[in-house]
């Protein structure tokens, strides 16, 4: 075997390597460069950087942004850990169940390579994936363990220049002169080439894990996601920036995109400060994006982190979390909340091809962080659409009071003929986030949930099972308890027979990542999904530290061919009940043509501003020109940098 996710055939772009000029890679993987030596100015810069932080900045700094605050207890860094082998507690816990051996468990979350030299938000750390590796030939009782940070455009353009340089939303803007210092700082920076994000992104890819096409993905939702995989030694490395073949102008998307495990595509969204406020696009089981869907009907930005999908539709969620660039002007972030706002759900048919059919429907208080699923079903009011979710109430504290804000599971049932809300009720009086179920229910009828139990100060106490049959306000009929000093992370459902359509929805395990902050030690605790106490049934002792992180997911190697190409990859396992006629359809069907022009991408025929998507506060000004070989037409693409945002202009020549 090769690699787990993908052959050593599959070419493996080095991260500071140029970028290809062939077709290929055009619509790949897009290389970043960070030049061999520093600028002459690098020392300026960072004496500068320095003054901000000492002098300009408002001080004290708040809690939101104090690296002292926000860094303290299981949410301060982790070292990097090569593959070590661990082992399975022998002793008052079973052995590790068969469905986990050939797989792999991996948790993505901020782990800041350099210590903060000012304000820094618990969103800014560089992204870290830690993984336990359950392979074939080693034996059930010697997984391996790993943690990694992904090799993003800001950790190598950082690790140059041995400090934390590329600005971010959340912190960067604390008071008014240490604002437009670093707004000043920037441009210099990008005027000397020091970094460019206009090309290469600027984003931490902290957020999540997912499998998009067969391959696997560290996220985040401010940039593109960045294509890693995992060795049979269990060693985890990036691959690159993957655009999906989406062009230029596709600079970002969720991080929590939703694949349909019926048919092998994920839909994704991605929001900008100007219009298209909202965009809405698929990428097909190749790996291939669709064309955009832009959502025209919105008046401001929402921080939209999640949304839904059914059998037919695409939900999303117009929170009161809002980005206000206007906030900039007064050095204060441009992240806000509009208490003056009403939340409200929209709803578009997954095969709509503009934003047209998007309708929406007001709901007050529905501030959903994350969706636990949703679906379609026929009542006695006709067909309904049903979204359980994760609502935050005290809303007003969302993003510098984070430990002060509550999340409940919420159900809410919308007519699809009449457009309104049916009913709306709560799933339990506990503190719940970061939400589970069995992944091939995805978009269908789900009876069970899984989440985490969320403590006053945002540490993981435990997770809960949640029955959605039930009628009554209190729904929970499992839970454990991690126990005194102990912080979890999201749990996952790993389902016990995969290939068996005839299991029960819940007949599997729970996984997450334990750490003891009495003990220092940290564990990987598999758990019994089916019993009410969540009984442990096996625990893996782990040699380093995984701290308090986001989202991940649990995977099996699977073997079969794509493109004609015999490759090792990464299965979900959520998308394994598909015949085998629809499995082998997804992996041998011959890929999409694709035009042989210098950047493998057809040219713009519109005039205008095409796009527009948040970015630095900086500013910048780039232009290339475009050639199709087809049609032997040229365009020339003119970019500019504002305070907060990149706008491209395209015109035929």
């Amino acid at each position: 075997m090769s690699s787990l996710f993908f052959s050593s055939s599959y070419p493996k772009l080095p991260s500071t390597s140029s970028s290809s000029s062939s077709p290929a890679a055009a619509g790949k993987n897009r290389n970043f460069t960070t030049a061999a030596a520093r600028p002459p100015l690098a020392g300026v810069f960072r004496s500068i950087d320095g003054l901000i932080c000492d002098f300009l900045d408002k001080k004290p700094l708040r809690p939101s942004v104090d690296p002292s605050v926000v860094l303290s207890g299981n949410f301060a860094p982790a070292d990097e850990l090569p593959p070590t082998t661990c082992h399975v507690a022998a002793t008052g816990h079973g052995r590790l169940p068969s469905c986990f051996h050939g797989g792999a468990y991996l948790l993505n979350g901020p782990s800041p390579r350099f210590p903060p030299r000012g304000p820094h938000h618990l969103f800014d750390g560089d992204g870290m994936v830690h993984a336990v590796s359950f392979f074939e030939g080693r034996g059930p009782a010697e997984p391996l363990f790993c943690s990694r940070h992904v090799r993003t455009y800001k950790y190598e353009l950082e690790g140059r220049a041995g400090y934390p340089i590329v600005p971010s939303p959340f912190s960067s803007f604390n008071g008014f002169w240490a604002s437009w210092a670093r707004v000043g700082l920037g441009a210099a920076r990008v005027w000397a080439g020091e970094f460019d994000p206009l090309g290469n992104g600027y984003g931490t890819a902290n957020t999540s894990v997912a499998v998009i096409g067969g391959k696997l993905y560290a996220l985040g939702e401010n940039d593109l996601p960045y294509e890693i995989k995992v060795s049979p030694d269990g060693d985890i490395t990036t691959v690159g920036r993957h655009d999906f073949h989406g062009g230029p102008d596709f600079l970002s998307m969720t991080a929590h995109p939703k694949t349909d495990p019926s048919t092998g595509e994920t839909f994704a969204i991605r929001y900008n400060i100007t219009q298209p406020r909202l965009t809405v696009f698929r990428i097909d089981p190749h790996g291939i994006k669709q064309p955009d869907v832009p959502i025209l009907s919105m008046d401001d930005t929402p921080l939209m982190h999640d949304f839904a999908m059914t059998e037919n539709h695409v939900v999303v969620n117009d929170v009161q979390m809002v980005m206000s660039p206007h906030e900039i002007l007064k050095g204060n972030p441009p992240t806000r909340v509009n208490l003056g706002k009403i939340p409200r759900l929209g709803f578009i048919e997954k095969r709509e091809k503009n934003g047209s059919g998007m309708w929406w429907v007001e709901v007050p208080g529905f501030n959903v962080s994350h969706v636990v699923n949703a679906w379609e079903e026929d009542d006695d009011g006709g067909p309904t659409l049903v979204l359980v979710g994760m609502v935050m109430k005290s809303v007003e504290h969302a993003f510098e009071r984070m430990d002060s804000t509550r999340v409940l599971m919420e159900e809410i049932r919308v007519s699809l003929t009449r457009r309104e809300v049916m009913t709306r009720r709560r799933l339990s009086a506990r503190v719940l986030d970061m939400p589970a179920i069995n992944r091939a229910y995805v978009g269908k009828k789900t009876r069970y949930a899984y989440a985490s139990q969320v403590a006053p100060s945002l540490v993981t106490s435990g997770v809960v099972k949640v029955d959605l049959s039930l009628s009554s306000d209190d729904c929970i009929v499992g839970s454990r308890t991690y126990g005194p000093g102990c912080t979890g992370n999201e749990p996952f459902f790993v389902p016990r027979e995969p290939n068996n359509p005839d299991s029960d929805e819940d007949d599997g395990y729970l996984v997450a990542y334990v750490h003891d902050c009495n003990a220092r030690e940290s564990k990987f605790l598999v758990m019994d999904a089916k019993s009410p106490t969540l009984e442990i049934v096996a625990v893996v002792e782990l040699p380093g530290r995984v701290p308090s992180g986001f989202h991940g997911l649990f995977g099996l190697l699977m073997l079969g061919m794509r493109y004609g190409v015999t490759l090792l990859g990464f299965k979900p396992l959520w998308g394994m009940g598909r015949s085998a006629s629809q499995r082998a359809d997804a992996v041998c069907r011959p890929p999409l043509a694709v035009r042989t022009s210098e950047t493998a991408l057809p040219p713009a025929r519109t005039r205008g501003i095409r796009k527009a998507h948040i970015f630095l506060p900086i500013v910048a000004f780039s232009a290339y020109e475009e050639r199709d070989a087809l049609t032997h037409t040229s365009s020339i693409s003119i970019s500019y940098l504002t305070s907060m945002s990149v706008v491209h202009f395209r015109e035929a020549i």
